[in-house]
């Protein structure tokens, strides 16, 4: 295991509602690993790759004056086209570092303007749009089309396709999220050695998902990692504790399928960031919430301990899901700065 640095930026003495802080530390539950857990996903991002990506960049008209955007698509899972927004700095030198940003769960790409911070900083910024969602907060427009047929499922996405893995929704996004990667990389004003997955809640979920299977799986991992109160972090703990959506909706679907709880765990396992995360190699900066009701502290720490790559870690103790936002991109911008070595030159 890699050396951790330090976890919180103010010491920490509250236990809220989850574990106390120094417990939280040493939180590193053992979690069943499906036997075919790496042949799972080899498979299903071989499938994809039996698709020609098709990455396009098409000039948007925006009345974005220090921007360049362009619409991107291109074939995520089963070839089917997902969207894209890629903001240039007009004021540029290439190639640019590129983070590439998955969208919390409920919302979509949304409009370029809404995202502005990563170009301003002299990044190239990817945001991906989230297949079937975009109708809650930032809207999108990429459909979800479940070629299998999705079995009854509480309404949002995190039941959709329990419990069969195979038909499961984030096995669909997860692929998604791992082809925008190499959609980006294929611009030729992207360095596609310094590409950062990024995100909060199921944005911060995606973003290390791809960087452990690209690391892990394709032998092509990310330069970094950003991931802020990530999402699906060990599914039976969140189950068991959050107090809101979206966990309450598995929660729902439980007290209606009785007789099939264990089986949609088994299920949830190739998609818990918690039991994916030993195989990691990416360095990667997290952040927790310690009265976070929505993603509990305590399955952010499972899987920050789990952990293979190098990871920091900042608390924010008195936040929720919210976590340390504008002071964590402070946190993000400095810690790039060291790893990529983005930082104004030296004077």
């Amino acid at each position: 295991m890699q050396p951790r640095a330090p976890y919180a930026i103010v010491p920490a003495m509250t236990t809220h509602f989850d574990l106390p802080i120094a417990e939280l530390r040493a939180y590193r539950p053992e979690l069943a690993v499906p036997s075919d857990l790496q042949q799972f996903w080899q498979a299903t991002l071989s499938e994809a790759e039996s698709y020609p990506l098709d990455a396009t960049f098409t000039a948007y008209d925006s009345p974005l004056r220090t921007v360049e955007v362009f619409v991107v698509r291109f074939s995520g899972y089963a070839g089917q086209r997902v969207s894209a927004w890629l903001v240039l700095p007009r004021d540029r030198s290439t190639p640019l570092p590129c983070i590439v940003q998955y969208v919390g769960y409920g919302g979509g790409r949304g409009l370029p303007h809404e995202w502005l911070t990563w170009s301003a900083l002299g990044y190239a910024h990817l945001v991906m749009d989230t297949r079937g969602q975009g109708s809650d907060h930032h809207a999108g427009d990429t459909p979800d089309h479940d070629r299998l047929g999705a079995p009854p499922h509480v309404p949002g996405f995190l039941t959709r396709g329990l419990p069969d893995p195979a038909r499961y929704y984030y096995r669909r996004l997860f692929t998604d999220a791992v082809r925008a990667v190499e959609a980006v990389t294929a611009h030729p004003e992207v360095d596609g050695a310094r590409i950062v997955t990024a995100g909060s809640s199921q944005g911060g979920a995606l973003s290390l998902a791809v960087s452990i299977l690209r690391g892990w799986l394709l032998e092509d991992p990310v330069a970094a990692v950003l991931a802020d109160v990530p999402f699906l972090c060990h599914f039976r703990r969140a189950a068991e504790l959050a107090a809101d959506d979206p966990y309450t909706e598995l929660v729902r679907w439980l007290s209606t399928h009785r007789d099939a709880a264990e089986q949609a765990f088994a299920a949830l396992a190739y998609f818990d960031i918690a039991v994916l995360a030993p195989q990691a190699v990416s360095p990667s900066l997290w952040s927790v919430g310690i009265r976070d009701a929505v993603c509990p502290p305590s399955t952010v720490f499972a899987a920050h301990n789990r952990y293979g790559g190098p990871a920091d870690l900042r608390v924010w103790e008195w936040n929720e899901h919210e976590g340390g936002e504008a002071f964590q991109v402070l946190e993000q911008t400095r810690w790039l700065d060291q790893h990529l070595g983005t930082g104004p030159p030296a004077a």
